[in-house]
């Protein structure tokens, strides 16, 4: 998956279409992420020792991995995402528009 966590993202689908987070987990194998901010759900939660009061919740969920694109805060655009090999072996995510390094 070309999206991990600690990326900055940005929603290019769906209801929170133009939104910018953070990429807060990710799950490979059903290819979805969780954003800051963003697909917000309301869960009802029952008192308990770690939620004394209870009631509504609100919460992030799960958006499909497709649906989000890296977004390059240098120059606040939205880029692809590529893969290439350095001279000593190792795999590194590149910025397909400016072609640098991906940290």
């Amino acid at each position: 998956m070309k999206i991990r966590k600690g990326d900055t993202v940005k929603v290019i689908s769906g209801n929170d279409r133009g939104k910018i987070g953070k990429v807060l987990k990710t799950f490979p194998e059903a290819k979805r992420v969780i954003v800051e901010g963003v697909n917000l759900v309301k869960r009802h939660t029952r008192p308990s020792q770690k939620n004394r009061k209870g009631g509504i919740v609100e919460k992030e969920d799960g958006v499909n991995v497709s649906n989000v694109m890296l977004f390059d805060t240098r120059t606040n655009i939205p880029t692809r995402v590529g893969f290439r090999k350095l001279n000593d072996g190792t795999k590194v995510r590149i910025n397909k528009k400016s072609g640098e390094i991906i940290e």
